[in-house]
C-alpha cells in the first residue's frame, strides 16, 4: 500500500490561507466537494470538528492529522496541506501545525483507515521528510515527493 494510491495532485493544497483549526478543515475540504460535488462538506466539516472535540489531531512536530469517518463515501480519502505560516491546533506539544493530512474514511474500513493514519504518523515521523514537504515549491513537488515514499 502506498500513500500516493489515495491521493491525487488536485488533493493538495501547497499555501494554506486558513489561521484557525475551523478554517484550516474547511479549507483542506474544498478540494474534496470539488472533486466529489455530490458530497455534503459541511457535514464532513462537523465530523471532523466532533473529532477533534476528542482530542487534538496535532500530533507535535508542527504535523495535524485530522480525520473522521462518512457514512456516504465509499473510498478513503486523503487531502494534504501546508500552511507557511503554521495555524495554532491544539497540538501535543502545544507549537503550531504547519502539515496537514486529512483523512477520511467509509464506515465499514476501519482497519484500511488505521493503516493509513499509521503510514501518515510514521513518514511524519521523519524529520528528513517533514522537512522537504515544508521546502517543497509548489503542489508538484509536493506530489513528486508523496509519489516518492
Amino acid at each position: 500500500m502506498k500513500l500516493s494510491d489515495y491521493l491525487s495532485l488536485e488533493l493538495i493544497i501547497p499555501e494554506l490561507a486558513a489561521t484557525t483549526k475551523s478554517e484550516v478543515l474547511s479549507e483542506l475540504l474544498d478540494p474534496f466537494q470539488v472533486r466529489w460535488p455530490d458530497k455534503d462538506k459541511k457535514k464532513a466539516h462537523t465530523i471532523l470538528m466532533q473529532r477533534e472535540e476528542l482530542g487534538s489531531t496535532g500530533i507535535g512536530d508542527g504535523v495535524a492529522i485530522p480525520h473522521g469517518k462518512m457514512d456516504d463515501i465509499d473510498d478513503i480519502v486523503v487531502i494534504v496541506g501546508r500552511s507557511r505560516q503554521g495555524v495554532e491546533f491544539q497540538s501535543l506539544d502545544t507549537k503550531p501545525c504547519y502539515i496537514f493530512f486529512l483523512v477520511l474514511a467509509p464506515e465499514h474500513v476501519a482497519g484500511m483507515h488505521l493503516r493509513i493514519l499509521a503510514q501518515i504518523s510514521r513518514l511524519l515521523k521523519d524529520p528528513d521528510f517533514r522537512e522537504s514537504f515544508l521546502q517543497a515549491e509548489g503542489r508538484e513537488e509536493i506530489w513528486k515527493l508523496l509519489q516518492s515514499v
